[in-house]
């Protein structure tokens, strides 16, 4: 036993350096999350993504339910009664029905009834009597009824369900976006302050050395030592708004049903307004009349439109009267193939007419239904109008945006042209701590409303894909 632990001893000192090492090699120091990566966690596990695909579904299964409307049917209706040795009656009714679309039944029976108290109504032959009709609604129900009439809003329901399905997924991948926006605002902000701290670490080094000589004053060393601590000060602000915004996108990440948690060391991916564009799907299009209709919020209101019409039809024919008509061939024999066997002499047949002689339920519902659909026809004409002007105004801001980048990156080139000219004149012995320090604040500041101002304009084009309410 002795030996064997031996053995794993001096098996695990050559193996376990070399495991280390390679676990090394695959997993790097600092890892990064590029928005392209982020999304796209965000469209295949996000728990809103897959509510939405519900959605969908909650339509297709209403478009099902109301198919089922038409579905064929099959009805047994038996009723016996025996007293005493009595036989009172013994009534045996089946019905094969095939609804169709424009409120007509089409029907097979089989009747077989027998009894000494039966119903005159009800003798048939010993063999029973089978017949074949149809059903029909000559007025309310004929062009539309609530048979149709569902089936009909189903379908423009499902409709309605993709829409609001696409607008739930725009929404999201639109608040996702700023969470990763502003996490690398945040990650550029601690850059551009670990950069000038590190810049004045160097120069109190650099400060130091000079006192050690003689050409500087000790006080420089006090300046250059606030300076370096104010700065460490801003930088570990930074840190922590970095942490905060690591916990926010943390909110969108999630591999199937469990939260994913970003880690301190995963730095996100640089962008620019090019590859931003090409992830969000966004093209220079002119066409503004085109990108407002094919907005899901209008084909969603289209849909409750199609709906409500429907509806207005539906109570428009309530006011009809009612005339249902039936009429069957009947005959002793089974034989359906043999159209001889049904004599048009030989028939069951019926009318059964209704009338409302206010009609006041029927116009009540009728006004109900116009007042619905003039109500939504409103709402889309107020959408459009918002739809559009929003999409101008992000288009405008993005313009400004863009040319107000270009004016700050002059800036901050001319900043730091006067800043490495007053360290210059510095180490002369022609300018002071102070007046370094001043011109670099100034270029800090810059910088920071720099990163501020591209932020700006990422979300800017965010802001103009959720306008436009489209899909990637």
């Amino acid at each position: 036993m002795t030996l064997i632990f031996k053995y794993i001893i001096v098996i695990g000192t050559f193996i376990l350096p070399f495991f280390l090492s390679s676990q090394n090699a695959i997993i790097p120091k600092e890892q990064t999350l590029s928005f392209e990566e982020f999304l796209g966690y965000v469209k295949r596990h996000h728990p809103l993504v897959k509510q939405a695909e519900l959605t969908l579904t909650t339509g297709e299964a209403n478009l099902l339910k109301a198919r089922g409307g038409f579905d064929p049917k099959i009805e047994l209706d038996y009723s016996g009664k025996q007293f005493k040795g009595i036989e009172y009656y013994d009534e045996l009714s089946t019905t094969f029905k095939i609804p169709t679309w424009y409120g007509i039944e089409f029907k097979a029976n089989f009747e077989q009834n027998s009894g000494e108290f039966l119903n005159p109504r009800l003798d048939v032959p010993d063999e029973g009597l089978y017949s074949v009709g149809v059903t029909l609604s000559l007025a309310k129900g004929f062009l539309i009824n609530d048979r149709m009439a569902t089936l009909k809003k189903a379908k423009f329901f499902k409709e309605q369900t993709k829409a609001d399905r696409d607008l739930l997924i725009n929404n999201l991948i639109f608040e996702a976006s700023k969470a990763y926006l502003e996490w690398l605002k945040a990650s550029n902000d601690e850059r551009i302050y670990a950069s000038f701290l590190q810049n004045a670490q160097t120069r109190l080094e650099s400060v130091t050395r000079s006192v050690a000589l003689g050409e500087k004053p000790e006080i420089d060393i006090i300046e250059a030592r606030i300076i370096m601590q104010n700065r460490a000060l801003n930088l570990e602000n930074a840190k922590l708004q970095t942490k905060k915004t690591i916990l926010n996108i943390s909110n969108y990440l999630w591999l199937n049903t469990v939260p994913i948690e970003v880690q301190d060391k995963v730095k996100p991916l640089q962008l620019n307004i090019a590859i931003l564009k090409n992830i969000l799907q966004i093209t220079e299009s002119t066409n503004l009349e085109s990108l407002v209709q094919n907005h899901p919020k209008l084909q969603s209101i289209d849909a409750k439109i199609s709906s409500l019409t429907v509806d207005k039809s539906l109570k428009r024919n309530k006011l009809l009267p009612k005339i249902d008509l039936e009429y069957n061939f009947i005959s002793s024999g089974a034989d359906f193939n043999n159209i001889n066997n049904y004599n048009t002499q030989e028939y069951k047949a019926g009318l059964k007419i209704s009338y409302s002689i206010f009609t006041r339920k029927e116009r009540g519902d009728l006004k109900l239904a116009k007042q619905k659909l003039k109500n939504t026809n409103y709402e889309r004409a107020a959408t459009t109008l918002n739809i559009k002007n929003k999409i101008i105004e992000i288009n405008a801001e993005i313009s400004s945006l863009s040319h107000q980048n270009q004016m700050i990156n002059t800036i901050i080139t001319d900043y730091k042209s006067l800043v490495v000219g007053e360290e210059r004149k510095f180490f002369l012995g022609e300018s002071s701590l102070f007046l370094i320090n001043s011109r670099e604040q100034k270029l800090i500041d810059t910088e920071l409303k720099q990163n501020k101002l591209i932020t700006k304009h990422y979300k800017a084009i965010a802001k103009l894909y959720n306008a436009l309410g489209m899909m990637i």
